[in-house]
């Protein structure tokens, strides 16, 4: 009898010993630097080009 070891199996296999070791509470933290990483980021962003338009008028 021949066993068939597919990749998803082993792919599972994988995952489920990562993600063994994962804090929710860290990635959740992670996650919500993240989000206001970016809020700022954009903010600066947008910042940038209402000021860049104000000076170089068409």
């Amino acid at each position: 009898m021949r066993t068939d070891t597919g990749s998803f199996s082993s792919m599972m296999l994988t995952g489920t010993i990562l993600l063994a070791s994962v804090n929710v509470s860290d990635l959740l933290n992670y996650g919500l630097r993240a989000v206001v990483g970016g809020v700022v980021w954009l903010g600066f962003r947008y910042a940038a080009d209402y000021l860049e338009r104000k000076r170089n008028p068409k």
